[in-house]
């Protein structure tokens, strides 16, 4: 019976050999056709984070490789056929080798702290840019184009507050210039994601996350949902245009010409679930729609949640301190409970 196992074994290997082969063959396929964008990105923010990875990867590999290459070198010459092997049973310390393995990946540790530590400060997505590329800082005239995103069952809404737009599924910028993104969900929590542009932030109801980019390159990027949220989530995915400034002037003159009007009864048909939702422009947006979105009252007689929380304080709700409280200090009311979920 033993032999009959060995022989169906032996007799099995060449076959288990070609699968693993082809199984190889077909992964290195499939990889080759992928578009590494995280490792080549087209926006500053990106790059940043793309070059912590390398740095901390090297980083790494300064204990691993070594450690890699002497295991296999400790096994070929201290392999039992080997006679010429200084055999010493007694020998049980090396302050060297002791200051080695103890030494570099303490100096390790302490390089990737110092550089972790700087790049999470310096790569806070709240954080305003001071630059739009390596030695070209911000101009100071220069203001940020503000986006206002809007998660939903199964799309993305986009609002251009100062263009007076809002599209669903799609998204432009001009390269060269900071773009301030507030974002917030409609119900379920998802993940807002650009890997050409930056890292991915989370999208949660009734609390507003931010995250700051710059596109460096003309082009169509993929921007997606990076965090499960339900049956169409494979398909939340929308398409990101890097455009000249003329061109998205264009863009914005093709929307304001062929889009319809969102107010909230529109919304609340949007806002039903749907996959695969295609492209749609508007071109006459409800000014304090998204600040309702966001506050979670946009359905008539509800209350808002920046009233209860005032009412919760001790506050009064209307009033004066309504009346002169902005459209963005509503943001940042609501965007500092999402911070902290966030973090």
């Amino acid at each position: 019976m033993r032999g009959t196992l060995d022989y169906l074994q032996y007799s099995a290997m060449p076959i288990l050999k070609l699968v693993r082969g082809l199984s190889l063959a077909a992964a290195v396929a499939l990889l080759a056709g992928c578009d590494a964008v995280v490792m080549s990105p087209s926006g500053d923010v990106a790059a940043q984070q793309r070059d912590l990875i390398v740095w901390a990867t090297v980083l790494m590999l300064l204990v691993i490789v070594p450690v890699i290459i002497l295991t296999l070198l400790f096994a070929w010459r201290y392999r039992s056929s080997n006679k010429d092997a200084t055999y010493t049973p007694d020998w049980d310390h090396s302050t060297v080798l002791e200051l080695v393995i103890w030494g570099v990946p303490l100096l390790i540790i302490i390089a990737l702290g110092a550089m972790t530590y700087v790049s999470t400060h310096k790569l806070d997505p709240y954080r305003p840019l001071d630059r739009i590329a390596p030695g070209k800082p911000v101009p100071a005239d220069m203001e940020p184009l503000v986006v206002e995103v809007v998660s939903l069952d199964w799309k993305w809404l986009f609002f251009y507050p100062e263009q007076g737009i809002a599209t669903v599924n799609e998204l432009a910028a001009p390269v060269d210039r900071p773009i301030r993104f507030k974002i917030t969900s409609s119900s379920t929590m998802n993940s807002f994601f650009i890997p050409a542009l930056a890292g991915q932030i989370y999208a949660m109801a009734g609390m507003e996350t931010k995250l700051h980019g710059v596109i460096n390159e003309e082009g169509v990027y993929d921007g997606f949902s990076a965090n499960y949220s339900g049956a169409g989530f494979s398909h939340m995915r929308f398409k990101f245009h890097g455009m000249s400034e003329a061109g998205f002037e264009q863009w914005v003159a093709k929307v304001t010409a062929e889009g319809d009007t969102l107010d909230r009864d529109v919304y609340r048909e949007l806002e039903q679930p749907s996959e695969r939702e295609p492209v749609h422009y508007y071109a006459e947006v409800d000014p304090t729609l998204y600040d309702a979105i966001l506050n979670l009252c946009v359905e008539p007689g509800t209350m808002c949640m920046k009233d209860m929380m005032m009412f919760g304080h001790g506050g009064h709700g209307g009033g004066k301190a309504d009346k002169e409280e902005s459209h963005d200090g509503h943001g940042d009311h609501a965007a500092g409970h999402g911070h902290e979920q966030h973090q």
